[in-house]
């Protein structure tokens, strides 16, 4: 992209309505932003534009986050539905409880409903939603998982609309990463064409952290923080056998943000294999060859391996495999492919190996989150409240440069945040583990 995407923020109408909160003033905790208010999105490309004030320069800036004075909803009539969808992810739970609180203690909301599923309980004839209380979520952020539950998959926008005009739904929280984020841009576009003051506001739930114009996404932090005990364990398996390899397999599917982040904190990682960054097996400087290097010298090594890395050394199994009910290409096992190729290699030159093989994908997806990312929740929650009571719509709750904003859904669907492999990040990576650059033989 040649500069950012005009970060405007939609909203259904004037805010007419005093907000509740004002009843925070007297006793002293007034904390409303105004709505000039923006966040730099480029504090060094844009240079040229600095002297003026980032008011002066919202299209290309984010609009902070926070509770407005004036609101476009009136709590007393307001009914609100939460759907989680995509994979499992730290934090789910902490957001459905931040959100049914916020809504029923800070605005005193009608009605919250939690959608089961995901978006095949938003369809008629689908699961029927719960009625979500303080009471209901009181301990749900407690336990990993989603306490709505989730799916994969499309159902028709015409389909889902229908549904929040039969269920009276006003404001929709979409708790997902890009797909679901495509789905909810679409349902927001449809109700706007439809003519229904329907607020459709996105929360950040991806484990890769891999969404454009976000900071971080909630599970990350605690997704790497579990990452750091399977690699750990992984070098300890590595250094109490001969010729011993650790080779962990972590999630990312287009992104490496968690085995890069992990093998960082670590610090015990010989060789990150992430999708962004080419590798080859064999030849001078091959994996392989690299590894054998590795265990001739301090005869043990742990390999953090992305799940979507190396997919193009197995396309046969990746034809194969297909596309999901998303429409996603689903992964070949590169852990399983990597276990395969290097026990055969060892085995073709009479060396010993001994290949131990940890894949704590699933144990990490529905861990609870750590305290930190519990905190984050329960802010991404608050202010996707706020947003959505002043009548914002088709958006994000984010964070930049350390601020909650708000954020398009059409900014957000419109690429994937990846790791770039010239980029500092993997850089200080390659020096710290002391990765070659290059490992393929062109």
């Amino acid at each position: 992209m040649s500069g950012p995407p005009d970060f405007a923020i939609e909203r259904l109408g004037e805010a007419k309505l005093l907000s509740p909160l004002v009843a925070l003033e007297k006793e002293g905790g007034t904390f409303f932003v105004d709505d000039s208010e923006r966040v730099l999105f480029d504090t060094t490309g844009f240079a040229s534009q600095h002297f003026q004030m980032p008011m002066e320069i919202s299209a290309i800036n984010l609009e902070v986050a926070g509770p407005r004075r004036w609101i476009y909803f009136d709590p007393t009539r307001t009914r609100a539905a939460i759907v989680t969808c995509g994979g499992l992810c730290p934090g789910i739970n902490n957001v459905i409880r931040g959100l049914t609180r916020s809504l029923h203690l800070q605005y005193h909301v009608r009605e919250v409903l939690g959608i089961r599923y995901g978006y095949a309980g938003l369809v008629p004839g689908g699961p029927e939603p719960i009625v979500l209380t303080p009471g209901v979520v009181e301990r749900i952020h407690e336990q990993g998982g989603s306490f709505l539950g989730t799916s994969r998959g499309h159902q028709p926008i015409e389909a889902m609309l229908q549904f929040l005009r039969d269920r009276h739904i006003d404001i929709l929280f979409t708790i997902g990463g890009d797909g679901t984020q495509r789905g909810a841009h679409a349902l927001a576009q449809a109700a706007r064409r439809a003519g229904l003051p329907i607020a459709v506001v996105g929360l950040p739930k991806t484990i890769d952290n891999d969404l454009p114009y976000v900071e971080k996404t909630f599970g990350f932090e605690t997704a790497f923080s579990l990452a750091d005990q399977a690699l750990k364990a992984a070098h300890a398996e590595a250094q109490g056998a001969i010729n011993g390899v650790g080779l962990v397999k972590l999630m990312g599917r287009f992104s490496g943000y968690i085995t890069t982040l992990a093998a960082l904190a670590n610090g015990d990682v010989n060789f990150v294999l992430i999708p962004e960054v080419r590798f080859e097996l064999y030849g001078p400087r091959g994996l392989l060859t690299l590894l054998e290097r590795r265990l001739e010298k301090r005869g043990h090594a742990v390999i953090a391996v992305a799940e979507g890395a190396g997919q193009d050394l197995m396309p046969e199994e990746v034809a194969r495999l297909g596309k999901d009910a998303s429409g996603n290409q689903r992964l070949a096992d590169i852990g399983g492919f990597l276990l395969r190729r290097i026990e055969e290699y060892f085995a073709a030159r009479n060396k010993p190996v001994n290949v131990r093989y940890i894949d704590p994908s699933y144990m990490i997806r529905s861990a609870p989150a750590v305290p930190t990312d519990s905190v984050f929740c329960l802010l991404l929650a608050q202010n996707a409240v706020h947003a959505a009571m002043s009548g914002r719509t088709d958006m994000l709750v984010g964070i930049w440069k350390n601020t909650f904003t708000h954020v398009p859904l059409q900014a957000v669907i419109s690429e994937q945040k990846r790791v770039d492999p010239h980029g500092p990040l993997w850089l200080m990576l390659l020096h710290a583990i002391e990765q070659p650059a290059k490992m393929v033989n062109d």
